[in-house]
């Protein structure tokens, strides 16, 4: 009740200029104690604990101001970033676009952020080895002339940092990234940060586009499984454009929200099929719901993200949704969010 009495506020502001005010918001709110594992919905994956299964995605905080706040709000993990490894401004503003009528968002941000020494101390300053794992999401340079080396770089810069780290070649907002979802560049790829990573075994996730023909589905499943990855992200936004409704929808960029929803699905049940249960899945695209949340648990997510639901639902979208999951799990007789995973698969 008191987000939609707000929300007209927030609505009035430019998208980004809200962005900001809502990260402010946050800084000022109170650090919460960590919560505590819920028996249910707590699940051990790559190796980390996660009280429960609904993450912030990458793309609210950039540069690590409040992700390990976000349990407070109901998360059980938080994915800061993208980090690359220099600072870069990012594309001209405006490049964030509310799409009202779709309950979408269209951004073309363009990896904007102050670079990875800077965000390096203020994660480490704000770090909580006791609280919910926390991902750091690292991209490449625009200008970068080797952006394999620029991946590289973040794997050695913020692996100390991370509970896991997010290789994000899906960002349909820096020319030329979703290339290296190709096979031969992801294999290079894959091979530098294993190589980077070196003896630090901090848990490597890759995220990847719903844009996908099968061909590339089964390429980066085969990738995966000879690379070793930890985890896979599916999926960033989409530079389809179903029908939509808002002037804004002929925008560039990413397109997110619920408009997303049946594309990152389908995308999600095809990396299960190509996968099985051997590489763990992450679900994110167009969730706004517990209802959403279960059927991309049962379709073979072991969690889920989500980012632009929040700006139509609220802050408190995630205990909402972890609240319906248990009462969707003991509907259907399921004791823990394990037991339902990919069984629609």
């Amino acid at each position: 009740m008191s987000y939609r009495l707000i929300r007209p506020l927030f609505f009035a502001l430019e998208a980004e200029r809200a962005h900001h005010l809502s990260i402010a918001l946050l800084r000022a709110m109170p650090t919460p104690p960590a919560p505590d594992p819920d028996p249910m919905l707590a699940q051990t994956i790559a190796g980390l604990r996660f009280p429960n299964p609904v993450g912030l995605a990458a793309g609210y905080d950039k540069e690590g101001l409040v992700a390990h706040k976000m349990h407070g709000l109901g998360f059980g993990f938080a994915e800061l970033g993208t980090l690359t490894p220099l600072p870069q401004p990012g594309n001209p503003q405006p490049r964030l676009f509310r799409l009202v009528e779709d309950r979408a968002v269209i951004n073309r941000m363009g990896f904007n952020n102050g670079g990875q020494a800077a965000a390096a101390e203020r994660i480490a300053k704000r770090r909580r080895p006791d609280g919910p794992p926390i991902g750091i999401n690292i991209g490449a340079n625009k200008d970068a002339t080797d952006r394999i080396a620029d991946y590289a770089t973040g794997v050695t810069c913020m692996a100390p940092l991370a509970d896991y780290l997010t290789v994000n070649i899906s960002s349909p907002n820096t020319p030329g990234l979703r290339a290296l979802q190709d096979r031969a560049a992801l294999d290079q790829l894959l091979g530098a940060v294993m190589a980077a990573r070196g003896a630090d075994r901090t848990p490597i996730f890759l995220k990847v586009a719903p844009d996908l023909e099968p061909a590339d589905v089964e390429d980066i499943a085969a990738a995966c499984l000879d690379h070793g990855v930890d985890a896979l992200i599916v999926s960033n936004t989409t530079i389809s454009r179903p029908p939509l409704r808002s002037a804004l929808a002929g925008e560039s960029g990413g397109l997110s929200g619920a408009p997303l929803h049946d594309l990152a699905l389908a995308r999600l049940r095809d990396f299960r099929r190509a996968l099985g249960d051997r590489v763990p899945l992450i679900g994110v695209g167009g969730i706004a719901s517990a209802e959403q949340a279960y059927a991309r648990l049962r379709a073979g997510a072991c969690l889920i993200q989500l980012y632009s639901a929040l700006v139509y639902e609220g802050p408190f979208l995630p205990r909402r949704i972890n609240e319906g999951l248990k009462a969707l799990m003991r509907r259907d007789g399921f004791a823990h969010v394990g037991d339902l995973v990919g069984i629609d698969a």
